[in-house]
């Protein structure tokens, strides 16, 4: 016979103590143009999986690549500069 032991990790998981730290909240709000620009470049790769892209399309793929650069820079600068958002 096999004993089924819990994990505590996997049980305590979602405790109230293990909540996100406000400062963590704000790092996570500070980097969020950077995720959403990031989901929109995925978004943009995504649907050209199964098609051929047009002139349009590689705008659109130029454009949120550019996009994203362009975010990380920003939260680069702001890490150098020691700015907070």
């Amino acid at each position: 016979m096999e004993h089924i032991v819990t994990v505590q990790e996997a049980v305590t998981a979602f405790a109230d103590w293990m909540e996100p730290t406000d400062g963590e909240l704000d790092a996570i709000e500070a980097e969020m143009p950077r995720i959403l620009a990031d989901v929109e470049a995925l978004d943009v790769q995504i649907a050209l999986l199964d098609q051929a892209p047009s002139e349009l399309d590689e705008r659109r793929a130029r454009r949120g690549r550019r996009r994203v650069l362009s975010e990380r820079a920003t939260l680069a600068n702001r890490a150098v500069s020691g700015a907070v958002a």
